[in-house]
């Protein structure tokens, strides 16, 4: 296992998308429970939903969590002033348990913006940095170790499965075949380059670029985030109170369907939200990165 390089948190930024569709769901709460209760924000990112949150109740606490390390130090530098309301917790919110009840658990499952545009992270495609893409960069295999150690077989169904990119076979081929004769890719736009390879030159530029899959499942796969999530489904309906509410907002569909689909089936949940709440088109355009948003929201139903 080797450490990434940790970058500085001072450019974090994740811009919280819909955040006025959170506050006016948590403004619909009972009252006794706004005034003082405990939300779990168990992606709390740079902080911005969490002070959103803080601000608009004033009675409220948050336990924030994260396993990046930058994220953290952005939220505890945001969320300062709110002093002993904001606790901020390094963990993997699959890990986390939980001792009281809370009024909320919110989970924002998109890659924050700062970690997009953060070429040492790995993630992009657009940015040159190493083949990295772990949340936490002191734990787990990165990216490269990963299509290094999986068989070509074992990575075209990785990349089909949490990429549902229909050239996966082919790009586990090249990916596979560039690694045997030359060696490790130089960096994320050596290895996208590649990937692009693998398309017709008149698909290469298109709305959606060439390695957004292939990316997108190498990322899902290192930070185990499908497994992360199921965890998250399967524990936060019990760290809620009587008509608390369990928000979850993701970006792509294999997350979103989970999260239907746990909403639909848990017996402990009344799903609030039948279609998924979407981000407005001023919030798209102020952020075009909210587009692909899905929250879907859910309440603890009063089991006897």
């Amino acid at each position: 296992m080797k450490e990434g390089p940790i970058s500085s948190s001072s450019n974090f930024n994740h811009v919280p998308v819909m955040g006025k569709e959170i506050i006016q769901s948590l403004k619909e709460l009972p009252s006794e429970l706004t005034k003082q209760g405990l939300i779990i924000d168990a992606t709390i990112g740079g902080g911005g939903h969490s002070a959103q949150i803080l601000e608009n109740f004033p009675g409220i606490k948050i336990i924030g969590l994260d396993q990046d390390p930058m994220a953290r130090e952005a939220a505890s530098k945001k969320l300062i002033k709110f002093g002993t309301r904001i606790k901020i917790i390094s963990t993997n919110f699959a890990d986390f348990s939980l001792d009281e009840q809370a009024i909320c658990v919110l989970a924002d499952l998109g890659v924050s913006s700062h970690q997009l545009d953060e070429p040492s992270r790995g993630f992009s495609f657009r940015l040159n940095g190493p083949i990295d893409m772990r949340m936490n960069p002191k734990e787990g295999s990165s990216a490269a170790e990963l299509i290094e150690t999986l068989s070509e077989q074992n990575l075209a169904d990785l990349i089909y499965e949490l990429g549902e990119e229909k050239r996966s076979r082919r790009i586990a081929r090249k990916i596979k075949n560039d690694l045997a004769e030359n060696g490790p890719y130089s960096g994320t736009q050596d290895l996208s380059y590649a990937i692009a390879g693998c398309f017709p030159p008149k698909q290469r530029y298109g709305r959606i670029h060439p390695s957004t899959r292939t990316f997108q499942a190498l990322r899902i796969a290192v930070n185990n985030e499908l497994g992360s999530l199921e965890s998250l489904l399967l524990k936060a309906p019990n760290w809620l109170l009587e008509n608390g509410l369990f928000m979850v907002m993701s970006f792509h569909s294999l997350e979103d369907r989970r999260v239907k689909s746990r909403f639909k089936t848990d017996n402990r949940l009344k799903v609030l939200s039948k279609k998924p709440i979407r981000a407005s088109p001023e919030e798209i355009e102020l952020n075009p990165r909210s587009k692909s948003a899905k929250l879907r929201i859910s309440a603890k139903k009063f089991l006897t």
